[in-house]
């Protein structure tokens, strides 16, 4: 969906709460600012001020903003520095991923107390299938209000869902209730819903294909509906064209999928200035390998190969990977992964950013495990768990990364090895 699309909320009763939804029985449910409703429900201080989590640096990114930071423009993807500039007094905050998993993890599994078929999309948002769950739990409007209620009192957060026919048209409809709403949309008035509103929220159409839209008169999802699809080929691609078509005149046929699995996490980190220091980049890759691991196991996946990205300062980008015998969690083997392909590395040169990423994934559960000789029972990951758990209440900042690689690695972060 393109990033300037806008949605009005709400305002027409056919597509309200209380429409039709007898054949509507696709939910999506999107998290309200997610990470930042995370942070101000752990800081309840923060409440009703403009909070904002991201990168702080001075080439950080914005990851989530809370409703009262976006009223002054605030949005995800902006540059840090340009919130700060239309928002300077808004709170920031660094990402606490350890905490956003173990809210998305009690979240997801609401969804699956009402239904097995969940497919995840990120961390704050699914659909959900509810069609077998309607002798159990009623109409999947009144569904997707128990979901609203349970998360509201359990998790103290909020969520908008969209109901419909199909797994596009319910996103839109939550992206219309946003915040903390609800919206069907009935099958037989889908129509009726997507033609009024901009091209740009057609899945597909981002800002420069839907200025391109623009220019041929294509404003709105009707105009596109109408359009020729000889015109829509022109203009993005015979792909695209059929693509958008279809999604025009309502039809995605594509069912909630709860087996899909991510192909890879990862994370990466921009430095605020090009740095040559190694035991600076050591601690970045540490710091990162600890987050790509909480991930991870919040996500309940295990992975066979290990990627190091490096962004050298005139913009060249460097990628080496290693596949592990047996896949992994733990940002230990991870970190001592990345730091080996590093050291191999020898950029010598300044670096702009470094990246980690774990492909090949697997579910966690029943994958084979990396046993070495004399090493305890209960090793690093049980302690990674640990610490998981302990971030998760009391914050990420309590168990810093060097903890989980004990006094040896700690001391070495400090003296690091050359190559």
């Amino acid at each position: 969906m393109g990033r300037s699309q806008s949605l009005p909320r709400g305002g027409d009763p056919r597509f309200g709460p209380d429409a039709d939804d007898s054949a509507s029985g696709i939910l999506h449910v999107d998290m309200d600012a997610f990470f930042a409703s995370v942070e101000v429900r752990a800081r309840p201080e923060l409440r009703g001020r403009a909070v904002v989590v991201g990168g702080v640096g001075a080439r950080g990114v914005v990851s989530s903003a809370s409703y009262e930071a976006r009223r002054y423009g605030v949005r995800s993807a902006m540059p840090t520095s340009r919130a700060r500039a239309l928002c300077p007094h808004a709170v920031y905050l660094p990402p606490n991923f350890a905490a956003y998993s173990e809210a998305s993890r009690a979240v997801m599994q609401i969804f699956r107390d009402v239904t097995p078929l969940v497919e995840p999309l990120s961390l704050d948002e699914a659909f959900l299938d509810v069609t077998g769950a309607r002798k159990l739990f009623g109409s999947p409007a009144t569904i997707a209000r128990l979901i609203r209620e349970r998360v509201a009192d359990e998790q103290g957060l909020t969520c908008s869902v969209g109901v419909a026919p199909s797994k596009f048209v319910a996103k839109l409809g939550s992206t219309r209730a946003k915040p903390d709403g609800l919206l069907v949309v009935p099958a037989g008035q889908v129509l009726d819903f997507l033609h009024p509103l901009p091209v740009d929220a057609l899945w597909g159409v981002g800002e420069r294909a839907a200025e391109t839209l623009r220019r041929l008169g294509l404003a709105t999802i009707g105009d596109l509906a109408e359009a020729p699809v000889g015109m829509l080929r022109t203009a993005v691609g015979a792909a695209s064209a059929a693509h958008l078509h279809e999604l025009a005149w309502g039809r995605d046929p594509r069912r909630v999928s709860p087996e899909q699995v991510d192909k890879s996490i990862g994370a990466e980190v921009t430095f605020d200035a090009d740095v040559a220091d190694p035991v600076e980049i050591r601690r970045a890759l540490l710091a990162l390998s600890t987050k790509v691991g909480v991930r991870l196991r919040g996500a309940g996946h295990v992975g066979r190969t290990v990627t190091l990205k490096v962004r050298l300062a005139d913009f060249r980008t460097v990628n080496r990977s290693r596949t592990l015998g047996v896949p992994t969690d733990t940002a230990r083997e991870m970190f001592d992964t990345v730091w080996a392909l590093y050291t191999a590395l020898d950029p010598g040169e300044r670096i702009r950013l470094v990246g980690v990423r774990v492909e090949g994934l697997s579910p966690a559960q029943g994958a084979p495990r990396q046993l070495t000789l004399g090493a305890p029972e209960r090793g690093w990951r049980e302690a990674e768990a640990a610490a998981d758990a302990a971030a998760a209440r009391f914050g990420r900042s309590v168990i810093g990364p060097a903890s989980l690689l004990g006094d040896r690695d700690a001391h070495r972060k400090e003296n690091p090895p050359h190559p």
